[in-house]
């Protein structure tokens, strides 16, 4: 079992930035790998970032790349989504998410067994 638990969200303004966290416990950290996804009303959940399985390579979204980092510290069992130069359509449930199955897809909902509770994001105009 993993416990997954996202803070840090909040309203900003657009072309500010926020940093959410997600801290980890249950399972060894490294036996599985991470990722932030989002849902903005009315929308379905979409991928917005995620580690390679062995934590070194990162993958993006189009619409996040070069704006948004993912993050993580390993001492902390903690991922971070650092989001820069926010836009109005960044407004969105954020939620990582941990992935236990090596060879699935790091883009799909289904390969995430574990998710957090979701921390609100709100980039005003």
């Amino acid at each position: 079992q993993v416990q997954l638990v996202e803070s840090g969200g909040g309203l900003v303004q657009a072309g500010g930035s926020l940093r959410v966290s997600c801290a980890a416990s249950g399972r060894t950290f490294s036996n599985y790998t991470m990722a932030w996804f989002r849902q903005a009303p009315g929308k379905e959940r979409e991928f917005v970032a995620a580690f390679s399985w062995s934590g070194i390579t990162t993958y993006y979204a189009d619409s996040v790349k070069g704006r948004f980092t993912i993050s993580r510290d390993n001492a902390k069992n903690t991922v971070y989504l650092q989001m820069n130069s926010l836009k109005p359509e960044d407004t969105a449930v954020y939620y990582c998410a941990a992935r236990t199955q090596f060879g699935s897809s790091r883009y799909l909902l289904t390969s995430y067994a574990y998710w957090g509770q979701g921390t609100q994001v709100t980039v005003s105009s």
